[in-house]
């Protein structure tokens, strides 16, 4: 390949979005229908369809998706939950919002998912419910967790992995409930929102209830029932954690889209693996055998004691070529708020830790073209 090359501006993800999403808002614009609705139903139907399973309900972030979930299947003041120690802070957050304890457990660098071999030490009489989190669109092995610990709820932590699947199974089919979103770095997205699925009856009936106020049906049904002057019943209490119909509108158009964009990303990964091969200071992320991979992410280790440089130059001298990239994501038990409530130490989780320090994402979305991926490619060689 030609060493010298041309600066271009390459970010680390932008959506692949177009006409048909901007026409897909004009319907609720026209009918006033905004809040969730008839496009929110849709984009929920053709999400469960997908996914394989019964129930899909569309909310405001994944955020808010893993808060309900957890109320949902049971977590409360007292419980421990298990979380990995690398993943986005919501995860563990959203443990604490139900006043419960999340309790840490490392993870596999070859994956960047949860050590599944370490759960079993973490677990008391206290543990009500584990998220395995599908990190950058790799499926945890939740089978292998529902085979080992059975008496735990599962909370799948898909924000990353719309489309993704473990063994012909997609995500947020394998646990007890899943969730998604569809923030702007995600393969799919409607500026913010997410989405929960269950095959459980009960637990969707609840969450249906947590996100709307605790209301016993929705607006739509109100409204377009016999008697849309008299307010539902609240028997919970609920959560204005619903998703508006422009949304929903946008999502569908999106969703019809997931399998040709994960498709389109996992052939830029094969061209990356393959011509970043011999950077021996560069590793590249695997698919295991029996997994789809989503490919929110394309996230690389640095391996410092064979790098030219130490990560965080190589960011910058890429930043300065035009390149964005970002730590895979963060460590919880490094991040201040934790370490004043839990007392972390750095070396809790070495894993984790060295996946803070040395993971690196670097540019795969749909808006980039051949001579992004060669340009990158010949920027890594010539650090």
């Amino acid at each position: 390949m030609n060493t010298t090359v041309e600066k271009r501006i390459i970010s680390i993800a932008t959506p692949s979005m177009g006409e048909e999403e901007w026409m897909a808002v004009r319907e609720p614009i026209e009918k006033g229908w905004l809040t969730q609705g008839p496009k929110v139903r849709e984009f929920e139907t053709l999400f469960a369809q997908m996914h394989n399973v019964k129930h899909a309900l569309a909310v405001s972030n994944c955020t808010t998706a893993l808060h309900l979930a957890l109320l949902a299947c049971g977590v409360g003041p007292g419980d421990e939950v298990i979380v990995p120690s690398f993943t986005w802070v919501a995860t563990a957050n959203a443990v604490l919002y139900c006043n419960a304890t999340p309790v840490l457990v490392d993870i596999d660098l070859t994956t960047f998912n949860i050590d599944v071999a370490q759960v079993e030490k973490k677990i008391t009489p206290k543990t009500k419910a584990i998220i395995p989190v599908h990190l950058f669109g790799l499926c945890a092995d939740v089978d292998l967790i529902r085979e080992k610990f059975p008496q735990l709820k599962i909370v799948e932590d898909g924000a990353c992995a719309s489309g993704a699947s473990l063994r012909g199974k997609p995500a947020g089919s394998l646990g007890d409930v899943g969730c998604f979103s569809f923030h702007p770095r995600k393969s799919i997205t409607c500026g913010e929102g997410g989405m929960l699925t269950t095959n459980d009856d009960d637990i969707a009936a609840h969450l249906d209830m947590l996100r709307n106020h605790g209301a016993s049906i929705s607006e739509e049904q109100r409204h377009s029932g016999a008697k849309p002057y008299l307010l539902a019943a609240f028997d919970v209490i609920g959560y204005n954690y619903r998703m508006t119909d422009l949304q929903g509108a946008v999502g569908f158009v999106q969703l019809k889209k997931l399998n040709s964009f994960i498709d389109e990303r996992n052939r830029w990964a094969h061209y990356y693996a393959a011509h970043l091969a011999e950077i021996d200071w560069l590793k590249t992320p695997a698919t295991p055998q029996g997994y789809r991979h989503g490919w929110q992410s394309y996230v690389t280790y640095v391996d410092e004691n064979k790098s030219p440089r130490k990560r965080n130059d190589i960011m910058e001298i890429l930043q300065q070529k035009g390149i964005s990239t970002r730590p895979g994501t963060h460590a919880i038990h490094m991040l201040g708020a934790y370490v004043k409530r839990f007392g972390y130490k750095a070396g809790d989780f070495p894993s984790a830790f060295a996946a803070d320090q040395y993971s690196m994402a670097i540019p795969l979305h749909n808006k980039m073209v051949k001579e992004d991926f060669d340009y990158i490619v010949e920027a890594l060689k010539s650090l």
